[in-house]
């Protein structure tokens, strides 16, 4: 078995299931109720629209780790 390595593709991986946590986390930076979206206050809408950016930055971080896990193993196709 190879050692771990930190590649771009690794830190990018990385990056990609972080980034919903401190955003959510840093409640500081959406505790608004300004700008109002259809009326709803900022507050709730930010949190609702991380739900679909979250999706797709998981779904990026899986297709990542699968390339990587495919390089790994000296680029067979196997899964």
């Amino acid at each position: 078995m190879k050692p771990a390595v930190i590649t771009p593709t690794r830190v990018v991986l990385a990056l990609c299931l972080v980034a919903p946590f401190v955003a959510m986390l840093w409640v500081g930076s959406y505790a608004e109720t300004d700008p109002a979206l259809m009326g709803i206050p900022f507050f709730y809408w930010y949190q609702l629209l991380w739900v679909p950016i979250s999706a797709v930055l998981t779904m990026i971080a899986y297709q990542l780790w699968r390339r990587d896990q495919r390089a790994r193993r000296g680029g067979g196709t196997a899964e």
